[in-house]
């Protein structure tokens, strides 16, 4: 069964940036597809980065050019680096593959 334990999170200023790190177990990291995906107050899940596992990506609109989904198949970890980070970025953020999610992790950006 695969797991998954997000990390990075955190209370940052705008413009600010953080890296969120996904550490995955129980199953061949370098075969699946990752996302993250996030919460904020108030609304629903909404997926903010997926990468196939051939390293294509794709990303929702308001965070192209600020937000870079990576992985490290050696360190069975993905990655979501978070640059020019605005209030509306504030939220939890869940790591997710293989249908499933992690705990989340609390991102919070204050203007």
């Amino acid at each position: 069964q695969v797991q998954l334990v997000e990390s990075g999170g955190g209370l940052v200023q705008a413009g600010g940036s953080l890296k969120l790190s996904c550490e995955v177990t129980g199953y061949i990291f370098s075969a699946l597809a990752m996302a993250w995906y996030r919460q904020g107050p108030g609304s629903q899940r909404e997926l903010v980065a997926h990468q196939f596992s051939t390293g294509n990506t794709t990303y929702r609109d308001d965070v192209k050019g600020r937000f870079t989904i990576s992985r490290d198949n050696a360190k069975n970890t993905a990655y979501l680096q978070m640059n020019s980070l605005k209030p509306e970025d504030t939220g939890v953020y869940y790591c997710w593959c293989l249908g499933t999610y992690g705990k989340g992790i609390q991102v919070t950006v204050s203007s």
